[in-house]
């Protein structure tokens, strides 16, 4: 289904002006939307499509039966879904603020080592609905013909609305725990094809949790957060945007 979805934006980005033989990709293309990039602010919307793990470190790194130090994430594709705001600085250079909801899924596997009860607890899964907030420089080429490439920076603040950061269970409970809002880092490429009537943007950005997320068990040698010195979501971003 999702392949569908992209095959669906491909097409209406790019059909309407493949009509003739002066095409977008064409030898001589027409010259669309030519004084777009002029504009001081635009707006515009993104869909996409993302994938979560996490960077662990560890306390103790040499090997101990009551501590893991191999925890394996298992990640599944998630839904991204937000506005654009494009602010002209100079000809090169664009500030970009991309609120927009993620929704992401990862599963935690502990190692057998750790000597759990249940083969349960050695499973924790993550659902995790983000809004994020990004604020972003857009470092763009020169324009040829209908295309322009360009590259992305900055950082962001992530809001867990799944965070249960609030709760007083903890992994006793089967209850996972995680900080509400977390910083990132952003960095990304894409390219913006010129249509006849709008910009369709594709681009692929990674992003780089800068603060630690993790909320610790109460019991300081819990065999699922004792020896974790910091955890960081790091996610791959694939949007397609709309202007």
């Amino acid at each position: 289904m999702k392949k569908i979805i992209v095959l669906i934006l491909l097409t209406i980005a790019i059909k309407g002006s493949a009509q003739n033989s002066k095409s977008i990709f064409g030898k001589d293309p027409i010259i669309n939307l030519e004084n777009w990039q002029k504009k001081k602010i635009y707006f515009g919307f993104f869909l996409g499509f993302n994938s979560y793990d996490f960077k662990i470190d560890y306390k103790k790194m040499e090997t101990d039966p009551g501590y893991s130090t191999d925890i394996q994430t298992d990640n599944a594709v998630g839904f991204n879904v937000g506005l654009v705001t494009n602010v002209r600085l100079m000809e090169y250079l664009d500030l970009r603020f991309e609120p927009g909801l993620y929704y992401a899924n990862r599963t935690l596997h502990y190692p057998p080592t750790v000597g759990f009860n249940s083969p349960n607890d050695a499973i924790r899964d993550i659902n995790s609905t983000y809004i994020n907030f990004p604020l972003l420089l857009k470092f763009s080429s020169l324009r040829t013909g209908n295309v322009r490439p360009y590259l992305l920076g900055g950082v962001s603040a992530n809001l867990n609305l799944s965070s249960n950061a609030k709760s007083l269970d903890d992994n006793l409970e089967e209850r996972f725990r995680v900080k509400s809002w977390t910083t990132n880092y952003e960095l990304g490429f894409g390219i913006d094809i010129f249509s006849e009537y709008f910009i369709f943007s594709p681009s692929i950005r990674g992003q780089f949790g800068i603060s630690d997320e993790l909320i610790r068990d109460k019991d300081p040698n819990s065999p699922w957060t004792g020896n974790i010195e910091a955890m960081k979501s790091r996610g791959f971003l694939i949007n397609f945007t709309f202007h």
